[in-house]
């Protein structure tokens, strides 16, 4: 059962994206904790002429969990081995053993949830209606865990419920966490009607279905986001992430290709400026180079646009004492032709962009070969457009949520999410990393332009809809609607309140649970 809830898990998020079943998929791991232990090991209670087993030891309790976790990470992150072997310069192998190992390290959080629910059934006989109703309260904080421990947050179970609008405008108040804790919620009623005696059973299912089918209709109801009332020229580049060889004339022809691109009608006049944005690239876009710069200058004067750009940032060029530092950065350039502001990411992506612990983990150098080692920004910086401002975020960080919310907090009237996701190739990560970047929309109330080298670009209306997209894997621009939205939502302005309050109250209801008062007495044999 614990692997049952595993593969469940994995079928909710994209590609399979059967996001029906987010309602029942961890109701099988929360039933094998709770009935877990031999019957010969353990006094079986009979009530209502059913017997029950035991909830499971701490360590059969983080086994089952952590069998789930693995065959989670392995079934949903095997773009993992895809990157590793095609662009990192592994070897088949050596990807698979590093991908079972992602697996193995990032499913001792599901292995965290198992000994914490198995912990708050401790001597108990059967199921425990403590552990049922504490169940959601340690699955969204160990969504915390893996998101300020680890550092991978991705696939919260909540994402699942992106395209349920009127549900997941829980989000807006709670952010992601509080759709988690809504569907950990409704598995634990699934399986409480698994547990309880015959004669509640079927009293329990039906509640369980009728919540389930309820949070369901939740998507018929219509909403009405604010129309957007302009257009931004989003450039999809499709320039290859490897195999390409830029030499001088090579990045001049791909720079006045895309400036064909980039020269779409855009409605700019002198008062009201036109936007056109460039993806997260894997060419050498180095902001000192005269030809990008050039390139970019030309632009933004043509059409009377601020340009936003991925590139390269570089400091400390042409100094021998010091050792250059590299960015992953937007550039902002205004429609008078100047170079205003930069913006470098500052949540890289381990193993991608720099390397931790590099002196113990030097076979795995060959991973940064393509995109070099970079440097960290320290600021989450907005660009500024005049009248308005805008927070830019850079591929990986779209996955977090309370560093993307700091951006509208600060004032972004409107969010961009530049991406090369051209690293996933042709599997489930592209339209997973988008539902992820549409939450952000959702949870701050902001418009969202998305765009990527290769897909999925698209434009994201507050309520998380895609009101425009570009198929993948092609050389194109878009025209994609938006507007400047300046309100702030509960989340925006308090953050992870909801999962912090999740952790205290666990973390209470386990310590009031094993005072040595609260202990039960043990039964007797009959």
């Amino acid at each position: 059962m614990a692997v049952l809830s595993g593969v469940l898990q994995v079928l909710i998020f994209p590609r399979p994206a059967l996001y029906f079943l987010c309602w029942i998929a961890v109701a099988p791991l929360i039933i094998a904790i709770l009935r877990a232990r031999d019957p010969d090991a353990v006094q079986l209670l009979a009530e209502g002429g059913s017997s029950f087993l035991a909830p499971a030891s701490l360590k059969q309790g983080f086994f089952l969990g952590y069998a789930s976790g693995i065959v989670w990470y392995l079934g949903s992150c095997y773009w993992v081995f895809h990157v590793m072997h095609l662009y990192g310069g592994l070897n088949v192998f050596v990807s698979a053993i590093l991908l079972i190992m992602f697996a193995m390290y990032l499913g001792l959080y599901h292995g965290l949830f198992g000994i914490l629910l198995a912990l708050s059934a401790r001597k108990r006989q059967g199921y425990s209606l403590r552990a049922l109703v504490l169940a959601p309260f340690l699955w969204v904080s160990v969504e915390l865990a893996r998101t300020y421990v680890t550092g991978f947050p991705w696939n919260l179970l909540g994402t699942a419920q992106v395209d349920n609008i009127p549900l997941a405008r829980i989000a807006t108040f709670t952010g992601v966490y509080g759709l988690s804790f809504e569907i950990a919620l409704v598995n634990a009623a699934f399986a409480a009607a698994a547990l309880v005696a015959r004669r509640q059973r079927a009293t329990m299912l039906v509640a369980a279905i009728c919540a389930t089918i309820g949070l369901q209709v939740w998507r018929l109801v219509p909403m009405q986001a604010p129309p957007p009332n302009r257009y931004a020229v989003l450039v999809q580049e499709n320039i290859p992430v490897k195999d390409i060889e830029w030499t001088e004339p090579a990045l001049n022809s791909t720079l006045a290709d895309l400036a064909k691109f980039s020269v779409a009608p855009n409605n700019a006049t002198a008062d009201d400026p036109g936007l056109i944005i460039w993806p997260e690239s894997p060419a050498p876009f180095f902001v000192t180079d005269y030809h990008f710069r050039g390139a970019m200058m030309n632009i933004a004067r043509e059409t009377h646009s601020y340009v936003i750009a991925g590139s390269i940032g570089i400091e400390n060029t042409g100094r021998e004492d010091v050792q250059p530092n590299v960015y992953n950065s937007a550039v902002l350039i205004t429609p008078d032709a100047k170079w205003s502001a930069r913006y470098d990411k500052n949540h890289l992506v381990p193993f991608g962009e720099y390397v931790p612990f590099a002196s113990l983990l030097s076979f795995a150098k060959s991973l940064t070969h393509e995109v070099g080692t970079f440097k960290p920004g320290h600021e989450r910086k907005l660009l500024d457009l005049g009248k308005q401002q805008v927070g830019v975020f850079i591929c990986y960080e779209s996955i977090f949520p309370n560093e993307v919310r700091q951006f509208a907090d600060n004032g972004a009237d409107l969010f961009i999410n530049i991406s090369n996701d051209g690293w996933f190739g042709d599997t489930g990560a592209p339209g997973q990393h988008l539902n992820m970047a549409r939450m952000r929309a959702i949870e701050n109330e902001r418009w969202l332009l998305r765009s990527t080298n290769t897909g999925i670009t698209a434009s994201i209306d507050p309520y998380g809809r895609i009101a425009a997209v570009q198929p993948r894997n092609v050389r194109a621009y878009m025209q994609a609607p938006y507007a400047y939205l300046s309100g702030k939502t509960f989340y925006t302005e308090h953050g992870d309140w909801f999962p912090i309050c999740c952790v205290i109250i666990s973390l209470a209801a386990l310590v009031i649970r094993h005072r040595p008062e609260a202990e039960m007495p043990q039964p007797q044999p009959v």
